[in-house]
């Protein structure tokens, strides 16, 4: 019976050991997460360009709400109209809202960064880490693979694709997505061929675990720092190319507003109604600064030198 009760208290105290264990390391978690998070609030600039960012999302979730006017709105007999207190930056090349227009544009913008590059993340941590990881011929292929996509000119690849497929908004998405990739492939197979050699790695190995849920379970969260850093400079690269496609023609399309549109809408009109493309400038400008400043941020918080601050 003495035997029952000792079996009995030592499971008890291994369960306990247990959910001390778990209980320190999301402690652990926790107070990281707090120091980079302080780190963040140092960097003044980032915590400004983050404070904008939220209020553009929230713009773009609910533009109608934002929007004084239709945005699809015309009025001839008014066109090219300068600010005024009732249009506050003016009215387009055939009378409709710059504002309405712009506030319902911020919504394709970040639509079309988030989904390109969501498809880009997929590809570029996939490549990247099965090419890091089994090395040999895989890493041989996919390397040349990624070195073929680079070879390109990345603005001339994605003007022949949308010529191709056509422009819309999905292929805006897609021809963005299917052409970023490759950065991020590089930056995470040049990690992971780190990581791997790790003991953490051989020990998982060790007790039988196989390829798959290593690099998902342990290689994996231990090379997302520095793409989450990439990522969030990139997000404005790609309103960029938004922006260019949509200006060159082969982006988004009338009647949906886009900065890229209200940009060639502008063009033909800068002498004359100058404010139609300086706006929609302005506003690119700004967010894609906005989103280099939260990487910058980002990058000081999560630098693995910086741990101790």
């Amino acid at each position: 019976m003495s035997g029952q009760s000792q079996n009995i208290a030592d499971q008890g105290a291994d369960i306990q050991a247990r959910e001390n264990m778990l209980a320190g390391e999301g402690h652990a978690r926790r107070t990281e997460f707090s120091r980079s998070w302080g780190r963040f609030k140092r960097f003044k600039p980032g915590v400004v360009a983050l404070i904008f960012i939220g209020l553009l999302s929230i713009v773009a979730i609910i533009p109608g709400v934002f929007e004084p006017y239709s945005y699809s709105e015309t009025n001839l007999r008014e066109r090219g109209e300068s600010p005024t207190w009732e249009h506050p930056f003016g009215r387009d090349d055939i009378g409709r809202d710059v504002l309405s227009r712009l506030i319902r544009g911020t919504r394709v913008a970040f639509i079309v960064a988030l989904s390109a590059m969501t498809i880009s993340l997929a590809i570029g941590l996939t490549v990247g880490a099965l090419s890091g990881y089994f090395g040999g011929w895989v890493d041989a292929t996919l390397s040349r693979l990624v070195d073929t996509i680079m070879a390109f000119p990345l603005l001339v690849l994605m003007i022949t694709l949308a010529a191709v497929i056509g422009p819309s908004l999905q292929t805006t998405v897609v021809v963005i997505g299917l052409t970023v990739w490759s950065q991020y492939a590089r930056v995470v197979r040049a990690d992971v061929l780190s990581v791997r050699e790790r003991e953490f790695v051989f020990a998982a190995r060790a007790i039988g675990a196989n390829d798959g849920r290593i690099i998902v379970r342990h290689v994996m969260p231990n090379v997302l720092g520095p793409i989450i850093v990439l990522a969030s400079l990139a997000v404005g690269g790609i309103i960029i190319l938004e922006a260019a496609l949509s200006f060159l023609g082969l982006g988004i399309q009338r009647p949906t507003p886009s900065w890229g549109g209200m940009l060639a809408d502008g063009r033909a009109h800068i002498r004359n109604y100058p404010h139609i493309a300086i706006v929609p400038g302005i506003m690119i400008f700004l967010t894609v600064l906005a989103f280099n400043l939260i990487g910058d941020g980002l990058r000081d918080a999560l630098d693995p030198r910086q741990r101790e601050s």
